[in-house]
Formats: structure tokens, C-alpha cells, sequence
């Protein structure tokens, strides 16, 4: 190495320590004029030398040319949402659910949650290669241009380890109303909320308006499973991400009961005021690995979490009418129109009332003035009446007995509190039953949403989802805003859309109380739409998770004349009807995985945590995260933990990853 790449390592290293000590650390360890002299060398000499330029030098932070767009990324494990609590009701009822499955020996960990905008970093060797927002929780967007430009985030790690790890970015109020005074100063329109600054900031496709927002983060979460990093708690993961160089929120408690974790939100929600960013709630979490593989998982959250979500912001308006909606199982479902008034940051001038209980029990009139508030600061709904200032002509509001959509008889199932139009020829079922059908989580076809779907119906180019699969270019190019380019693309993804694996089709029929998840459990086990259709109640039920109610729903549906023509119709268009994930049947022999339940724990070396558990799943075993006196056997990589204690105590029989490997290749 000559002198100048020695002095560019030099200056790279001593900037990364510098910058971590003042974006991360809050503990600046050189005078500002210091780091930017240091910059400013490694500027010069890279400009000298630009095939000396590291990746992740400090000078790369900010990308030269503007995006094109954002590129969709799938992220490698699921990043769910969370429940909710809005009282300490809920908390303990949270904490009830938890003793029942557990036990009583087990502790929170309580951390302060974050208005901000959710994301994934990933890391290769230590180097920071890709950032992408939320999304819907499986797909996201790649931003990794304007991630770089957040100072907090380390573009390199204290140890080359590829990780993936999750946090929020988000706005400190001092960068807020910076942004804002700019923005006023320039006649330009002003954000309401750092939380929408920061999501605004970083969809930019120019990172240098990115780079300009002072954007900050937070980082508390490994994607995927802790231990095979060698950790066995929330704690411990949060410390070593520490030591990685993350920043992580130092206001976090570790709580030995729900007491505990209510006097913490008591005094977060004194406080909040104090702090430097925004926070809107309190992520409460158990914090042994092991107890959260045992308490698992719902289909959109885990049941080991829970964000308590600080009391909402009120304010008053007025009922300007109350609107009725038919939604794709025929509930109606009444909306306030109000006069619009801004709520927590943005303008409200709808509220769902939900049904007509509700209606009755709040005596929710048209004129009223209401007192309304964003539940869990996102929905609007109407906490009470003012009745001091109720109008003297005001009148109950009564529910109509015939569907504004069809005319047809409103009926109330016995046991549901929603009025309900039964006509399935009703119009607004069918376009919202489509509407589901087209949605991404069901058969995500692109390019058609909700007006293009209302405006096919009006046209009467269709008249159920089978129909799609008959439309044509030359048809589409004749409704509004569709030109010649979005009509091919949109005829390529209902085309592409046949291709869906079986569990798509199953959510997109809309059966009542069939779910994503449950749909994904029952093309599994009965692997045709055929076969389902043939089922039983008996047959439905002996699957895990699906209970007696959604088994007479699904066979309902199913004998209905025109629910199987349907389904002949899309068969005949080419709509897949086969499960396309993996279910291979094993011979058990001489395979020691065939039916039985396997722990792995600790840091493998020769396979990834996911390619061991995908192996072990083709050979008929099943993959489970905790030790229980149900394991037959605990693969046990370096540096295992409290698994590994466990199954010794149990007599669980034990492999090392050598053995693990040998078998699999056999």
C-alpha cells in the first residue's frame, strides 16, 4: 500500500469513528472544524484518485444523479405490524394472554415507539448494500440512495457480518421546523407532521433533497432469528446491535411485570413533550427468544408484542350527513360526513360509525356537533355528542330496511350487529367483491384499481371477476386516462395473474372468515381447488388453525350453483387452480427428519438458518423455534444457548451441524 491509499484508509477509518461518536453516540469526540478539514482532504485526494474511492467512504453518502423510480424489493423475512392498546385494560389483558400461554416466568422489555417511517437496511459483510421501506409488510421499496444520506446509519459495521436489521427513520422536531420555516419562507405548502416530512423526505428520487432533511434513525430489530447471531433475548439483541454501530434508542426498560411497564408509559406520556422527535406510543415486548417462539404468531402480527398507543388527539366538528356503504359480504356500514376539521396532524371529514349500535348507543344525529379523535392517531372515529349544542329540530337517525344500492330486504344474521343486503346480484357487492379479487394480497394485478374497476362495470365490459380474463385491449383503450401503453400492460398482468398459486384465488373469492393466512393453510394441505370443493366440514376442521365456523363458510359457499360456475369459468380462461409451494410426501425409512419436530439453535456455518430449516422441511420434518417435550431433536450450532440447556434436560437427543449436513446429504 503506497502512502496515499494509506492515507485514505487512514482518513476513512477516522471519519466513520468520528461521525459515530457525533450522529450515533451524541458525543462528539473532535471540534466540528476538524471533521471537516479531514472531509474535505478525502475529497481532494479522491478526486485524484477515484479508483481509491472505498464504497463506503463518507464522501458517498449522497448520489449524484437523480432515481428514475423505486424499484419493488421482497423483503427476506416479513416485517409485520403490530397489535395495538389503547388502555391499560388492554395491557393487562395483553399480559393475561400471555401468562396463559407461558407461564408467569418471563419479562418485557419496554421501548419508546418511534413516528417515523418503518426500514429494512441489509448488510453484507459488514458493508451496507440495500434499504427499503416497509410497504405492505412483504414488498417494499428500494431507498437505499436516500438512507445513505442519513448520518446515523453506519455504512460500514464494526464486523463484517451480513444482517439484516429493521428501525425507523424519522424527523427531529428541530430538522421539522427548520424544513417548515423554509417552506413558508418560499410560499410552499407546509408538512403537517415530522412523521410525514420524514416519509415525504425519503421517497425523493433525488437524494440530495433526501441529504437536505437532517433525516435521523433508530434501530431495533434483527431480521429473521436473533440466535443465530448467538443471542437469546430483546436485550441482548438491542446491546449487540450497539456494538455493531447502530443506533439504538437508549430510553428502552427492561420490566420484570405489566406494573412495570404501565409506570414507564406513565411517564413517557408525561414526558413525551420533552424529547427530541416524536414518539406516539410504547412498544412492549417479551424478551426471551425462547418465549416468543412458543407465544409465535396471528397472520399480520406477533402475539409476543404490543404497542400501547398514547391517547389520541380530540377535536370538534360537525355531522354534516351520514353516508351508507355496501361493502363485497353485503355489511352495511354507515359514515359520518363532517365538516372537515384537521386532526393530529392531517384533515378529517369522514368517521366510520361501523353499525347501527353504535349509531344508537353514541345517539349519533345529522347536525350534530361531535367530539372526534384518530384511534391509535390513524382512524377517525367519534368519541361523543356534544348534546348542549344538539339542534332543536334534530331527529334520531334511523338505519334504512332496504339496501341503498339494490332495494333489496336488509337483513341482521343472528349473533352479528351489522345490517346486511343478502341479494348477491347486488351491484356494489359485485364491484367491491372485485375490487378484493384484483387487490395485491389476492390476485395483484396491476394497473386495475378501484375506478377502472368501477368504470368496467358501468361500461358493462364486466360482470365478475371471470369476465376480466375476456377484456381486450381495443376495450380498455376507450375508458378514461387509459391510453395505449397502460391498456397492453394492464392486459399482460390479468394475463400473468393466471399464474397465481392456488392460495392467491382462494383469498381473492372473498369466502367469508377465509383470511390470507387461512387461505395459505388450506391450498397446502388439500393442494386443489377441486379437492377443497369436494371437502368436508370434518375434513376442513382437522387442519390446524381452521376452525368450525370457517369450515361451514367455506362448504356454504361451495354448494352455491354459482359459486362453482364461477370457479368452471375461471378454468376455463387457464386460472391456475393448484397449490405451487412445496408439499412433498416422504417415505419415513430410514429418513431421520420424516415426522419429527426439530429445534435449531445457535450459529450454523455450512448452511444459512434458513436453508437448514427449507432442507429439513422437504424431508418431512417439522421446523419448530422452541424446545418443548414435543422436540425429538435440537441441531445445536456454536455458540447455542438456553435451547441447548433445555433439551439436555429434557433428554432431547442432540446434533452438532456436521451431523446435521451428513444426514441431509444422504
Amino acid at each position: 500500500m503506497n502512502e496515499i491509499e494509506q492515507r485514505i484508509a487512514e482518513l476513512n477509518k477516522l471519519l466513520h469513528e468520528y461521525g459515530h461518536a457525533y450522529y450515533v453516540l451524541d458525543n462528539p469526540i473532535v471540534p466540528d472544524a476538524v471533521y471537516d478539514q479531514l472531509l474535505n482532504e478525502l475529497i481532494a485526494l479522491e478526486k485524484e484518485n477515484p479508483s481509491l474511492i472505498y464504497p463506503d467512504s463518507p464522501t458517498q453518502r449522497v448520489g449524484g444523479t437523480p432515481l428514475q423510480g423505486f424499484k419493488k424489493v421482497t423483503h427476506a423475512f416479513p416485517m409485520l405490524s403490530l397489535s395495538n392498546a389503547f388502555n391499560e385494560l388492554d395491557l393487562r389483558d395483553f399480559d393475561r394472554r400471555i401468562r396463559q400461554a407461558i407461564g408467569d416466568d418471563f419479562s418485557y422489555v419496554c421501548e419508546l415507539k418511534i413516528d417515523g417511517l418503518a426500514i429494512s437496511l441489509r448488510y453484507e459483510d459488514g458493508i451496507f448494500v440495500q434499504g427499503a421501506t416497509r410497504g405492505d409488510g412483504v414488498v417494499g421499496e428500494e431507498i437505499t440512495a436516500n438512507l445513505r444520506t442519513i448520518r446515523s446509519i453506519p455504512l460500514r459495521l464494526k464486523e463484517p457480518v451480513t444482517i439484516e436489521v429493521r428501525g425507523e427513520a424519522y424527523m427531529p422536531k428541530k430538522s421539522f421546523e427548520a424544513l417548515n420555516q423554509s417552506r413558508q419562507e418560499k410560499g410552499l405548502e407546509l408538512f403537517a407532521n415530522p412523521r410525514n416530512a420524514a416519509a415525504g423526505s425519503l421517497r425523493q428520487l433525488d437524494p440530495k433533497i433526501a441529504a437536505s432533511r437532517n433525516l435521523s434513525t433508530f434501530i431495533y430489530a434483527i431480521g429473521g432469528d436473533g440466535e443465530a447471531y448467538g443471542i437469546d433475548s430483546h436485550a441482548e439483541m438491542l446491546d449487540y446491535l450497539e456494538t455493531l454501530g447502530f443506533p439504538s434508542n437508549k430510553e428502552r426498560k427492561f420490566c420484570e411485570t405489566i406494573d412495570d411497564c404501565i409506570a414507564f408509559i406513565n411517564m413517557w406520556t408525561e414526558n413525551r413533550p420533552n424529547l427530541a422527535y416524536e414518539i406516539d406510543g410504547i412498544v412492549i415486548k417479551v424478551n426471551r427468544y425462547a418465549h416468543q417462539d412458543e407465544l409465535g404468531y396471528t397472520a399480520k402480527s406477533p402475539r409476543w408484542a404490543i404497542a400501547y398507543k398514547f391517547p389520541a388527539e380530540e377535536a370538534i366538528t360537525t355531522v354534516l350527513d351520514i353516508d351508507l356503504t355496501v361493502g363485497r359480504t353485503g355489511v352495511i356500514t354507515p359514515t359520518a360526513i363532517l365538516a372537515p376539521v384537521v386532526v393530529a396532524g392531517s384533515t378529517v371529514a369522514r368517521a366510520s360509525l361501523h353499525n347501527e349500535d353504535l349509531i344508537r348507543e353514541k345517539d349519533i344525529r345529522i347536525g350534530d356537533t361531535v367530539i372526534i379523535h384518530k384511534a391509535g392517531d390513524i382512524i377517525p372515529e367519534v368519541v361523543e355528542v356534544v348534546l348542549e349544542q344538539r339542534p332543536e329540530d334534530s331527529v334520531p337517525f334511523e338505519m334504512p330496511t332496504h339496501c341503498p344500492a339494490c332495494g333489496s330486504e336488509l337483513v341482521r344474521i343472528e349473533g352479528e350487529v351489522a345490517l346486511r343486503c343478502v341479494n348477491p346480484q347486488c351491484p356494489a357487492q359485485i364491484a367491491e367483491g372485485i375490487k378484493h379479487f384484483v387487490s395485491r394480497n389476492a390476485m395483484n394485478i396491476d394497473g386495475l384499481g378501484e375506478k377502472v374497476v368501477e368504470q368496467l362495470l358501468r361500461t358493462e365490459y364486466i360482470r365478475d371477476v371471470a369476465d376480466l380474463y375476456h377484456l381486450k385491449k381495443e376495450q380498455l383503450v376507450k375508458l378514461e386516462r387509459m391510453g395505449e401503453k397502460s391498456a397492453a400492460n394492464l392486459v399482460e398482468a390479468i394475463d400473468r395473474s393466471k399464474e397465481n398459486s392456488m392460495e392467491r384465488l382462494l383469498f381473492g373469492l372473498g369466502i367469508r372468515h377465509v383470511g390470507e393466512k387461512a387461505a395459505k393453510l388450506l391450498a397446502e394441505d388439500f393442494e386443489t381447488m377441486d379437492a377443497l370443493m369436494a371437502a368436508k366440514e370434518e375434513d376442513i376442521t382437522a387442519i390446524h388453525e381452521i376452525g368450525e365456523k370457517m369450515a361451514d363458510s367455506i362448504v356454504t359457499y361451495f354448494e352455491k350453483d354459482e359459486a362453482r360456475l364461477l370457479v368452471d369459468r375461471l378454468k376455463e380462461v387457464g386460472v391456475n387452480m393448484a397449490y405451487k409451494g412445496k408439499k412433498v410426501q416422504v417415505e419415513v425409512g430410514d429418513n431421520p427428519f420424516a415426522g419429527k419436530t426439530i429445534v435449531l439453535t445457535g450459529k450454523l456455518s455450512q448452511l444459512t438458518r434458513n436453508e437448514a430449516k427449507a432442507k429439513i422441511e422437504e424431508l418431512g420434518g417439522k421446523v419448530a423455534g422452541s424446545v418443548s417435550k414435543k422436540t425429538d431433536l435440537l441441531i445445536a450450532g456454536e455458540d447455542a444457548g438456553s435451547k441447548l440447556t433445555k433439551a439436555t434436560e429434557l433428554g432431547i437427543e442432540v446434533w452438532n451441524e456436521d451431523r446435521l449436513v451428513e444426514q441431509l446429504q444422504q
